[in-house]
């Protein structure tokens, strides 16, 4: 085990605001530095057109370290297994300077396993710990959708699971919806499944950067279906992605409210009490307890605790 190098492989401790950055502009590559989203996502796939894969993947190879300095985890995404794209991806990416890779068009357990494959085998030739190198897998087409816990649960490499509202309606033939109606259940579907899992799981960007009152809006219905996260595409989206996906302070205040009304109720052995009308029994308790729990990470991740 000695021989392998431990020192480097940023921990993946919040991901509420990955951000791509097209791997082909190595400006836009550069000015990320001075940014601070949960993950910086330098992109090999839809950002880059065909013809710039190439310089892509060797603008993305030259930043990595740059990226990595800024102590905030680096997570590439790649092109898909039917792209014939992906080993010379994973080849110029896996390295000590990167959390994970993100991927998209999976279609089965079987497809997570093939990738998992080729990442132990460059692991191993670039002396990285087996297995430190996570995936996040997009839920993105119909098969994907069917597939989605045997999907999420096919790796220990999976730390998040992503859903691609654009290719999702693209492979199901249908147009996009100003309320998101058409998608909606394989938004559920894939929260659902990652929750079965016990993975994260992450939104679709919204496109309409300029747009912060409708990213609110999108940000809430994400949320409060079960989305623990959102890809940014642009550095104004950040701020507002991380307040969308952490605990209010009249949220945290409730919640210990709530505990420390169940701890009285405990020590007059009652198993339930309520607050304001309202009972508050085992499920209301442990979603106090969850909150407070995602509260402290929040609180450690911004004092530079992780």
């Amino acid at each position: 085990m000695s021989d392998y190098n431990k020192t480097n492989l940023r921990e993946i401790t919040l991901l509420r605001s990955p951000m791509f950055i097209p791997g082909n502009r190595s400006e836009m590559l550069n000015k990320a530095l001075s940014i601070n989203p949960d993950a910086f996502v330098p992109d090999l796939e839809d950002s880059v057109n065909i013809e710039d894969k190439s310089t892509a993947r060797k603008t993305i190879h030259k930043f990595l370290p740059e990226l990595f300095s800024k102590n905030i985890p680096v997570i590439p995404r790649v092109n898909s297994i039917q792209s014939g794209l992906l080993s010379e991806d994973l080849e110029a990416i896996i390295g000590p300077y990167i959390s994970a890779i993100s991927i998209g068009k999976i279609n089965s357990p079987d497809d997570i396993k093939y990738i998992d494959s080729a990442i132990l085998e460059l692991e191993n030739q670039n002396r990285i710990h087996p297995g430190s190198t996570k995936i996040i897998p997009w839920i993105e087409t119909s098969k994907s959708v069917l597939q989605a816990f045997e999907i999420c649960s096919s790796s220990q490499r999976i730390h998040s699971v992503a859903f691609g509202a654009e290719d999702f309606t693209e492979d199901m033939g249908i147009q996009r919806q100003e309320d998101e109606s058409e998608v909606q259940f394989a938004r559920n579907l894939t929260c659902i499944a990652a929750k079965a899992a016990c993975i994260n799981s992450l939104d679709s960007p919204y496109f309409k950067f300029k747009d912060s009152n409708g990213l609110s809006k999108n940000c809430s219905r994400a949320s409060n279906i079960g989305f623990t996260g959102k890809f940014a595409i642009h550095p104004s989206q950040i701020a507002q992605i991380n307040q969308s996906f952490s605990p209010s302070e009249e949220s945290i205040e409730e919640a210990k409210t709530v505990l420390a009304a169940a701890k009285d109720a405990s020590k007059n052995s009652h198993g339930t009490t309520s607050i304001n009308g309202k009972l508050v029994d085992a499920p209301v308790i442990k979603r106090a307890k969850y909150l407070l729990d995602q509260a402290e990470i929040i609180s450690k991740h911004k004092s530079g605790g992780y």
